[in-house]
Parts: structure tokens; C-alpha cells; sequence
């Protein structure tokens, strides 16, 4: 065949080829393009052959050529879907998975807010009781946190000129160290999570009911009360992956428990990627606006209870709609 009959013959189609290649490289094409590409592609390159066996120009041949590497670019690149999965699981299947591991976080939430509520109110009421839970050094460091004289909040003098972002990297590494021993405790039978539930609770409670009673509370509360929603959240849900593993380990059915343990981390570690997702936004709440005392201690409470109900809202409503990304 000469190649002026050969041009003229596959001409449009090569023109359409070319056309659906300018579309991918924007990413603008069409799913239907998509599925008849491969085919097109294939036929492109049998028609290249065609043209270096028949010895037809080497414009030709070089045209043809660079619309196979083109479409090979294409058709073989990578395309990732990491980002749109990750939106997904934040947006949908991490609050999903909450509430589908209701019973466990229940769990966890009545030991954590319960021993931190009424020890607390003990120490509110018994201000001595405060140093059979915390030691006296660590009394005096968080009376220096919450001084309200402070210049900032909720760091102790060693830390007290560190910048902002300085103190992002504190929070994260140590909230991020108590969730995970939260969790991870939970293979000893799921007795290492209530005791890191109840530890933490007691502790944070002692805390609050002593710098309240010694009439530090408004300094301390209009600290917490932003971050405190998504990090206090993660305490209890890092609990849950933690007692979740444990339950698999006491009551494993029929199957052996590594096979049951083996499918409850499965879920647990998705809900642990979950937490250090509230934990990144607590860490950068704490660091940046929390620890401000420019701001009337209203707009702080005002704030965190808006904080509040956005996680609550989050965990309870988000990721129901049939079309929520997946």
C-alpha cells in the first residue's frame, strides 16, 4: 500500500488519537475515552510497525512514534489514589468506624470522662488528695502553666520563650506517645487500656480540680476547652482500637486468636490513623491558640464549645450520605 493511501486512510484516526492524548495530559478526559484507549492504543502501535517494515518517510515514522511514547506515558503512568482515599477515610470511613465500634468506645468514654469528673470534683473538695495522684513537682510545674500571670499558657517555664511551632512538635510527639501506649497496651487482654483509660482520667482530673480550686480555673479551662475536644476524643478513641484488640484476644469465637486478633487490627489500626489525625488538629490548636492570653477567656469558651460540637457532629452524622466518598 503506498503511504499516501495508508496516510489518508488513518489520518482522523490518528488525529482523534492525538486529541484524546491532549485531554489525558490535562486531565480532562473522559471515563468512556478511557475504557476504548488501550484498544486505539494497540492499533496505533501495529500501525507504527507497519510503517517501519514498509520503509515508508521517516516523518511518518517519527510522527507515529512520538504518539505511541505519548500514549504509553499514559497509559502505563502511575495514578495514584492515596489522596483520594485518605479524604475519604477522614471525611466518612473513620467516623463509620466509630460508630461501628460503638460498644468499645462507649466503654472507653464512660472510664476516661467518668474517673476524670469524679476525681476532679474530690479534689475539688478535698484539695489534699491532689498528691496521692500527682507528685508535688508536677503540682508546682502546672500552677506555673496556668499562672495567670503567664505570659503564655499551658508551658512550663523551661518552655515558656519556645516558639509556637516548637511547642506543635512537643504536643504531637506526646500526645501521639500517650495514644499509642493507650492502644498498643490493649494485647495484655485489654487490661493495659483501662488502666491507661483510668490513669489518664484520674490524672487530668486531679489536674483540673486543683488548679480549679486553688483559683487558677479560668485560666486552665479557657486553655483546654479548644484542643481539648479533639484531644481528649482521641484518649478514649485510642482506648477502644486498644480494648478492641483485647476483646479479640478474651473472646475470640470460633476462630484461634491470632486469627482473631489478626482481623480486630485491621480495624484498630484504621481508628489509630484516625486519632493521630485529631491528634495533628489538637497539637496545632494547642500550640497556636490556646496558649493566647490576649483573648477575653469568653471568645476561648465560645470557641471550644463550637469545637465541641463539631466533633460530636463529626463522629455521629459524617460519612451516612450514600454518596459520602469512600
Amino acid at each position: 500500500m503506498k503511504q499516501s493511501l495508508f496516510e489518508n486512510r488513518h489520518q482522523p484516526e490518528w488525529q482523534r488519537f492525538a486529541q484524546w492524548l491532549e485531554q489525558m495530559e490535562r486531565g480532562k478526559v473522559k471515563a468512556t475515552d478511557l475504557n476504548e484507549f488501550p484498544a486505539h492504543y494497540r492499533r496505533l502501535c501495529q500501525q507504527l510497525a507497519l510503517t517501519e517494515e514498509r520503509g515508508y518517510s521517516s516523518h511518518l515514522v517519527d510522527t507515529l512514534q512520538q504518539l505511541v511514547l505519548r500514549g504509553h506515558q499514559q497509559l502505563y503512568r502511575h495514578r495514584s489514589h492515596l489522596g483520594t482515599s485518605l479524604l475519604g477515610f477522614v471525611f466518612a470511613g473513620f467516623p463509620r468506624l466509630v460508630r461501628e465500634q460503638w460498644p468499645f468506645v462507649l466503654v472507653a468514654g464512660v472510664l476516661f470522662f467518668a474517673s476524670l469528673g469524679l476525681t476532679g470534683v474530690l479534689i475539688y473538695l478535698f484539695p489534699d488528695l491532689v498528691y496521692s495522684i500527682v507528685s508535688p513537682q508536677q503540682v508546682a510545674d502546672m500552677q506555673a502553666m496556668y499562672d495567670p500571670a503567664a505570659s503564655r499558657l499551658g508551658r512550663t517555664v523551661a518552655r515558656a520563650s519556645s516558639e509556637n511551632w516548637v511547642m506543635f512538635g512537643y504536643y504531637i510527639m506526646n500526645n501521639i506517645g500517650i495514644a499509642f501506649q493507650t492502644f498498643a497496651s490493649g494485647l495484655l487482654f485489654g487490661l493495659g487500656s483501662l488502666f491507661f483509660l483510668l490513669f489518664n482520667g484520674l490524672t487530668i482530673g486531679a489536674v483540673a480540680g486543683h488548679l480549679s480550686q486553688i483559683g487558677y480555673g479560668q485560666t486552665f479551662w479557657s486553655f483546654v476547652i479548644g484542643h481539648g475536644a479533639f484531644e481528649l476524643s482521641a484518649i478514649v478513641l485510642s482506648g477502644a482500637a486498644g480494648l478492641q484488640l483485647g476483646w479479640a484476644l478474651v473472646a475470640p469465637g470460633r476462630l484461634s486468636r491470632g486469627e482473631a486478633l489478626r482481623l480486630s487490627a485491621r480495624q484498630s489500626i484504621q481508628m489509630v490513623g484516625g486519632v493521630i489525625v485529631f491528634l495533628l488538629i489538637a497539637a496545632f490548636i494547642e500550640a497556636y491558640w490556646s496558649s493566647m492570653t490576649q483573648l477575653a477567656p469568653w471568645i476561648k469558651y465560645t470557641v471550644g464549645a463550637g469545637l465541641w460540637l463539631l466533633v460530636a457532629a463529626y463522629l455521629l452524622l459524617a460519612g451516612r450520605s450514600e454518596h459520602a466518598p469512600d
